[in-house]
């Protein structure tokens, strides 16, 4: 897995203000910059540094006609060149080389799409692609093409093995997929994805060197989210990759923000019961240990009252970065005002109110600075591992609980 360094190499002053004011918004990106050949060699000669990527001028003073292209390849870092000029012979012999994209510097936008791909780039080390092919040179082509985009990529050449591919690694985000194949077809292999397994988050792609626009639309009417013809320009390819990517990460985040607490970050109480109900149903079913535990700031509202609800909210956001720190393997959300709540699948009731207590000690124990002042906060814990009827029962036990809390003193943790 590379690293999130980028190395760009540009002599024009002009294109270097662009590109360093479009950095600023990539946080998660760490660009070094480069006027000439040698500066680049001295970077990419630096072990402890794995560059995501290399942006690259074609004309540099001591490199006039791309010879950095052929170094950085050299060391395996991926390459984007920038041209000042379209020379489609050279643009061939460039992506022939492996060179990720040929960018022409025509606008800010130009610039703009460099920055972007390059965050593209950075997100595919982690999206698994299946290749599906009967042609064995085929699925060399696309796969060598897509590992240029750092890409993880399986390869299967018939539909029936493409399937238990997806049954043994359902994490692929992403298929391509030739019409045209033995055992199996492509539009079968869709239909089959679609509407038998009814697997709708995979990204389809389909192939084809024969066929009429039907074909496509036939493809694309049965569940493909894209059809290419072949043969296919590299840039085409991951064009239509790069859209169905960013589409489908968008309706994600969509999905995430519906999910969760606005204030928080933490799951919200709707989502938290519809994940709740069936970690339980299978706690139940297999005999598997299943723990509830609900707690909340105690005195919450005298903070409230005393220093504001700006300072509550800070306090309300606080704890619940502690709690997805301390309990990421776990189901936590926020169900409402200062109460929370923490589902421990998997662990027995001893190791759970260990786990529990340990959290309410380390909360009681941190201070919080804001504006000054250095504000200490506890909280109150109700558990229960009784799954005898059920998640509504669970609740109002962990509630009972958390009351005799509260009663006898709070700063507790009070167990069923």
């Amino acid at each position: 897995m590379k690293g999130n360094a980028v190395l760009i190499v540009e002599d024009s002053p002009m294109v270097l203000k662009v590109l360093k004011h479009l950095f600023e918004t990539k946080q998660e990106l760490s660009p070094v910059f480069a006027a000439t050949l040698s500066e680049a060699e001295l970077y990419l000669s630096k072990p402890d540094t794995p560059y995501l990527v290399a942006v690259v001028d074609l004309n540099l003073p001591d490199a006039p006609n791309g010879e950095v292209v052929n170094k950085v390849l050299a060391v395996n870092v991926p390459c984007i060149v920038l041209s000042g000029s379209y020379n489609d012979k050279k643009r061939e012999a460039l992506l022939d080389k492996g060179v990720v994209d040929y960018v022409l510097k025509e606008s800010r936008y130009s610039y703009e799409y460099v920055v972007k791909l390059i965050s593209r780039l950075q997100k595919n080390q982690f999206i698994k692609v299946l290749v599906v092919d009967d042609s064995k040179s085929t699925r060399a082509f696309i796969r060598k093409t897509l590992k240029q985009h750092l890409y993880q990529v399986l390869e299967a050449e018939d539909g029936i093995e493409a399937l238990a591919m997806l049954q043994q690694q359902p994490d692929i985000r992403l298929m391509v997929v030739d019409y045209n194949m033995p055992n199996m077809n492509g539009y079968e292999l869709v239909k089959n994805i679609r509407h038998k397994q009814n697997n709708k988050n995979l990204i389809i792609i389909g192939l084809s060197a024969e066929g009429s626009g039907a074909l496509s639309a036939k493809f694309i009417k049965n569940g493909a989210n894209d059809f290419l013809r072949k043969p296919f320009y590299h840039e085409e390819l991951h064009c239509r990759l790069m859209h169905n990517l960013e589409e489908m990460e968008l309706f994600e985040a969509v999905k995430d923000a519906a999910n969760r607490d606005y204030l928080t970050g933490l799951f919200n109480r709707r989502y938290f019961f519809q994940v709740a109900e069936k970690l339980y149903e299978n706690a139940v079913e297999h005999n598997k240990p299943l723990s509830l535990a609900m707690l909340d700031i105690d005195h919450f509202k005298q903070i409230n009252d005393s220093y504001g609800h700006e300072v509550g909210d800070y306090v309300l956001t606080k704890l619940a970065d502690v709690l997805k720190e301390k309990f990421a393997r776990f189901t936590v959300a926020r169900l409402g005002g200062e109460e929370f709540c923490v589902l421990l699948s998997g662990l027995d009731i001893d190791k759970s109110q260990q786990l529990l207590d340990n959290f309410r000690c380390l909360v009681a124990e941190q201070k919080l600075a804001i504006g000054g002042i250095d504000l200490g906060i506890t909280i109150s814990i109700g558990v229960t591992d009784n799954t005898y009827s059920s998640l509504s029962d669970m609740l109002a036990i962990a509630d009972k609980c958390l009351y005799r809390a509260k009663q006898a003193g709070r700063n507790l943790l009070i167990l069923d």
